[in-house]
């Protein structure tokens, strides 16, 4: 089943990079696949983890129907509990940002470990990012500098209101050498 998550997932992302930098959409699900297996996620979190922005980034509902198709109840659900709803567009970026963090505040541990795994490959591709092109790497991002070390911080008191792991250690040196940088 795996197989097919990768699958659908790489068709998906085909023609998708990450910000900035060129490098296929792929990669980034993967590592957040992995990241989740790492934590004791079972195959379903992994899936999802392969699938967490196919809704937000390719098709919404039609996708989310299909996701339910191939991959059942808990995927869907899992991937739904990943996904910002975009469908308010007169919020402001912080107002959609903040909605999209209470949701993770009361989301199930399974929702909770994709959106660590999540975040976690993300700063890590920031931080990468930003050793290698410096303060320029702000400008990727809605929010700038402040607000999305802002976000990042957020997420991390979510997590570790939750419970203290690894990865939110991990998340917390990585923030903490962005902050100290700025």
């Amino acid at each position: 089943m795996r197989n097919a998550g990768l699958v659908y997932a790489t068709r998906l992302h085909n023609h998708q990079v990450r910000k900035g930098s060129g490098i296929p959409y792929i990669s980034h699900l993967i590592s957040v696949a992995a990241l989740v297996l790492e934590d004791g996620g079972d195959e379903d979190e992994a899936i999802a983890a392969l699938l967490h922005d196919a809704i937000e980034d390719q098709g919404g509902d039609k996708t989310r129907v299909e996701i339910h198709q191939r991959f059942g109840q808990r995927v869907v659900n899992i991937v739904d509990g990943c996904t910002e709803d975009k469908t308010l567009p007169s919020l402001s970026w912080k107002e959609r940002k903040l909605k999209y963090l209470e949701k993770i505040r009361l989301a199930p541990p399974e929702v909770r470990r994709v959106s660590l795994a999540d975040k976690l490959h993300n700063m890590r591709s920031i931080v990468a990012d930003w050793e290698r092109v410096g303060e320029s790497i702000w400008l990727r991002f809605t929010g700038g500098k402040q607000g999305t070390l802002w976000f990042y911080q957020s997420f991390l008191e979510i997590y570790q209101q939750q419970h203290s792991t690894f990865f939110t250690l991990e998340l917390t040196r990585l923030i903490s050498r962005l902050e100290v940088a700025c």
